[in-house]
């Protein structure tokens, strides 16, 4: 992808996610550092891909205690009401998943006091994935220092029925396998320096009889982060790496794209939502592309401001 259509967006929007609303519309969330408000976490609403408004932020900040770093929220619907998965923490200290509750897409959105993942060391970007016989997974990263490759994998585990406990113990999804996913060599974390890879912001559709999972790889502060792609014939595994070109990689005017969510525009074409750097490097804003998912998966800058 050597082009795009510029970012949709002008403000500071990282790790997007965007969610189809089932009566039409759509709601975009995403991190924003250094707030100090009593809620967290921006809402945008459009009513097709391309008229964007603010609808502030709807997460209601849970106790300090905690931290004060809020990152990679998604939202799905379910029960009639909507429930928001995300990390918090404290840099990248202490972060765990977390699930919030609200009656709206735009909230206000109150955490229920759970931590979905008290055994992780880490654990970050949670995904919420519907299969088409109505089961919810939540796909997320976790830190793993036993491996060839240390650094941030990614794992699932099955959503119970009520949304807001895992039905069964993670599972791992895929490990770093490649150069590209470096983050950091002699990287002191954990106590311990590690040449750390990472792979980060899964992101899962189903076509068919396949399941394509994007992902994030590499470090996001720099034009080395790029998006990946994997496959696998059920939710649960076991998924394997697709080698294919970086479906979202630096060039032309995109800078260390990211964290990616997936949707379908009003027209049932796929879309792919992910952050860009600005040209300045001081800010991750919104952009989508059209996804085209054959025997592989690839991306066409063709949403229009």
């Amino acid at each position: 992808m050597t082009r795009h259509w510029g970012p949709v967006w002008e403000g500071y929007f990282a790790d997007p996610f965007v969610l189809r609303l089932p009566d039409g519309g759509y709601v975009a969330y995403g991190t924003h550092p250094g707030s100090e408000a009593d809620r967290v976490f921006e809402a945008l609403r459009s009513p097709d891909l391309v008229r964007w408004e603010s609808a502030g932020a709807v997460l209601d900040r849970v106790d300090d205690r905690l931290g004060a770093d809020y990152w990679a929220p998604e939202v799905a619907c379910a029960h009639g009401a909507y429930w928001m998965y995300y990390s918090v923490g404290r840099g990248i200290d202490g972060h765990h998943l977390r699930v919030a509750h609200a009656e709206s897409p735009v909230g206000p959105f109150r955490d229920l006091g759970v931590d979905l993942t008290p055994d992780e060391l880490f654990a970050i970007d949670a995904h919420p994935f519907q299969d088409d016989d109505g089961r919810w997974y939540l796909f997320f990263a976790r830190d793993v220092l036993d491996h060839e490759r240390p650094g941030t994998h990614l794992a699932v585990a099955p959503l119970a029925e009520g949304m807001t406990s895992l039905a069964g113990p993670p599972v791992p999804v895929l490990a770093p396998d490649a150069d590209w996913q470096l983050y950091e060599r002699d990287r002191l974390i954990h106590g311990r320096r590690f040449d750390w890879h990472t792979l980060e912001g899964p992101a899962v559709l189903r076509r068919g009889d396949r399941y394509w999972l994007t992902y994030s790889g590499g470090a996001w502060t720099g034009p080395g982060y790029a998006v990946g792609v994997a496959s696998s014939a059920h939710p649960l595994g076991p998924w394997k790496h697709v080698h294919q070109p970086a479906l979202l990689a630096s060039g032309g005017d995109l800078r260390g794209p990211g964290h990616n969510s997936l949707t379908v525009a009003p027209d049932g074409t796929d879309v792919i939502a992910f952050h860009s750097w600005n040209e300045s490097a001081t800010a991750r804003q919104l952009h989508l592309g059209a996804l085209r998912v054959e025997r592989d998966v690839r991306v066409e800058p063709s949403i229009r401001r």
